[in-house]
């Protein structure tokens, strides 16, 4: 039994070891890609459509108003029309929105407070009570929690100028607030996302379409059915980037990042939040959700290294593993501006994203805002009841 045992354990090892030996490469690989990105132009605009921005809210969350007002502060030549919307009139985000429309008395900004519920997503409701009042040929959806330069809209415009182009959509990095966890939080963006999203797209794997940027002609909107057609996704940005698709047109991804905030928060908002995100992928892309363990390797490196008995290879392969990472956290950081020495949490952060990584193929429901869902296998929502506060 000994002999079977220490055999079982071998080959545990040894598949631990090649799947952190593959990390450390795609480590590798990664990091050289963020340096690309970080050296490509922005695509700015021949012309200047007019514009619509539909932002939808739900509640004053922290660093809203910086969020809303960064849209509101756009250097943009062209007409712009802004539109807010909620879904209660107690909504503290009205006054944000108020304050915005004093500040900006001569913007076109327009506040929508409608009620009425259209399926299980609460975002794409509140999208459709605000479409009717939409009068621009260009639309731009952005998530309440997203802050850009002023000359986002440029780019994003200049990108739906390319031939072939349905739809443009942003990378994104976090801008914690005050707080470990918010730092956390930020990284996991940073170090896992936002580089992942890189190799999938230089393997032609990946097929993006994010909240933090959604942009479509109109009459592409239209052909796609518009956002009664996603009223009960959950991944509702990556359905529509998928109903362009199918239409034979592209979605870009121009070369700039929008900051998505992270606010000061509690460990449970932090593990909510990504199981829920980490859910929708693997309800988006099972598959390659799976196959996305790889980019997790220091835990399979600190598995070989136990399994083995602490032998040289597994030693040296943690090492590899920690170097590998650090090279690409710390390349990450310089694309993004970041001066500080957060990358010693890197182990940390691996550690946490692989848990919930695991974790969320044992979630079937998730907390989004003030709601819990039902998550079914094709990525559609059943909302099961309001959560407490």
């Amino acid at each position: 039994m000994e002999i079977i045992i220490s055999q079982v354990d071998n080959v545990l090892s040894y598949i631990c070891l090649a799947v952190a030996l593959a990390g450390s490469i795609y480590a590798i690989v990664a990091k050289e890609l963020v340096r690309r990105f970080s050296l490509g132009s922005s695509p700015k605009c021949h012309s200047t459509p007019a514009v619509t921005a539909l932002k939808p809210l739900h509640g004053d969350e922290p660093h809203l108003y910086d969020c809303l007002r960064s849209f509101c502060r756009q250097n943009y030549a062209g007409p712009l029309q802004i539109i807010f919307g909620v879904g209660d009139p107690s909504d503290p985000a009205v006054n944000v929105v108020r304050r915005l429309m004093t500040e900006f008395a001569d913007a076109d900004i327009s506040l929508v407070i409608e009620p009425c519920v259209h399926g299980a997503n609460r975002k794409i409701a509140n999208l459709i009570n605000m479409s009717r009042f939409i009068r621009h040929d260009i639309l731009v959806v952005a998530d309440s929690d997203i802050q850009v330069s002023p000359d986002y809209l440029s780019c994003v415009v200049g990108a739906l100028e390319s031939p072939g182009t349905g739809m443009a959509t942003c990378l994104y990095c976090g801008a914690p607030g005050r707080g470990i966890v918010a730092h956390l939080a930020a990284m996991a963006i940073d170090y896992h996302f936002l580089p992942s999203i890189l190799v999938g797209l230089r393997l032609g794997m990946a097929r993006p379409a994010f909240g933090s940027t959604i942009a479509l002609p109109r009459q592409m909107y239209d052909r796609i059915g518009g956002f009664r057609a996603f009223a009960d996704q959950l991944a509702d940005d990556n359905a529509m980037g998928e109903a362009v698709r199918r239409t034979g047109a592209r979605v870009a991804v121009p070369s700039m990042l929008v900051a998505h905030v992270f606010p000061k928060q509690k460990p449970s908002d932090l593990l909510n939040r990504e199981l829920r995100w980490a859910r929708t992928i693997r309800a988006v892309d099972g598959p390659g959700f799976l196959a996305a363990l790889v980019i997790h390797p220091l835990p399979f490196a600190l598995a070989a290294m136990i399994l083995g008995d602490f032998d040289a290879v597994s030693v040296l392969m943690v090492t590899g593993v920690l170097y590998s990472r650090l090279n690409l956290e710390r390349q990450i950081d310089a694309m993004i501006g970041k001066g500080s020495f957060r990358w010693a949490l890197g182990p940390l952060r691996d550690l946490l994203s692989f848990l919930v990584h695991v974790a969320s193929f044992f979630v079937s429901t998730v907390k989004w805002r003030d709601q819990r869902y039902k998550v079914s296998a094709n990525g559609t929502l059943v909302c099961l009841r309001t959560s407490k506060p």
